[in-house]
C-alpha cells in the first residue's frame, strides 16, 4: 500500500482564510455604513444645516420640506427620533422645537432616544442637550449638528 503525501487539489487555505475574511469585512462595512441614495441621508449630513446656520442662514427654509410630525407630538423638554430621516426633534420650552442630527458625533451610531433633556445615543451612552445639541457627557466631543426645520402653525418639516 502507498501513501501519497501530496496536498489535495483545491483552494489553498491562505486562499479560504483571506476570502472569509474580505467577506466578513464587507458584511461589517455593510452594517454600519449608511445610505449612499442622498434621498433620506440629505437632512443629517453634517455640513449641511449646520454650516447654513453657522454662516448666518436662519430657520426659514421653504414649505415643501419631509413632513415629520405635529407639533403635539413632541412634548415640551423631551423629543422624538425620526430614524427614516435620520433627524430627532426636540422641544427644549414651550413652543420652542429644534431638531439636530440623530447620528452621534462619537462613531455615527443612531440615537435612540430623548429624556430627561438628553439626546441618548444607545452605543457607547454620549448624551446631548436639547437645548443646543451639547455635548453633555462621552465620550462624544462634538454637539449634534442642527437641521433646518419649519413650524407651520402645528405641522413641522424639514426645511
Amino acid at each position: 500500500m502507498t501513501v501519497s503525501f501530496q496536498p489535495a487539489s483545491g483552494p489553498a487555505r491562505r486562499t479560504v482564510v483571506a476570502a472569509a475574511g474580505a467577506a466578513g469585512l464587507a458584511v461589517a462595512l455593510t452594517a454600519c455604513g449608511g445610505s449612499d441614495d442622498g434621498a433620506s441621508a440629505a437632512p443629517a449630513e453634517s455640513g449641511g444645516a449646520a454650516d447654513d446656520a453657522a454662516n448666518g442662514g436662519g430657520s426659514s427654509g421653504s414649505a415643501g420640506g419631509t413632513p415629520l410630525a405635529s407639533t403635539a407630538d413632541i412634548p415640551e423638554g423631551g423629543g422624538k427620533v425620526f430614524a427614516d430621516q435620520r433627524v430627532v426633534v426636540v422641544q427644549p420650552s414651550a413652543g420652542e422645537f429644534k431638531a439636530y442630527s440623530a447620528t452621534c458625533t462619537h462613531q455615527g451610531c443612531a440615537v435612540k432616544s430623548v429624556s430627561d433633556g438628553l439626546i441618548n445615543c444607545p452605543c457607547h451612552n454620549s448624551n446631548f442637550s436639547v437645548t443646543d445639541g451639547s455635548v453633555s457627557s462621552g465620550p462624544a466631543t462634538k454637539p449634534l449638528p442642527e437641521v433646518r426645520i419649519t413650524v407651520d402653525g402645528d405641522s413641522i418639516t424639514l426645511a
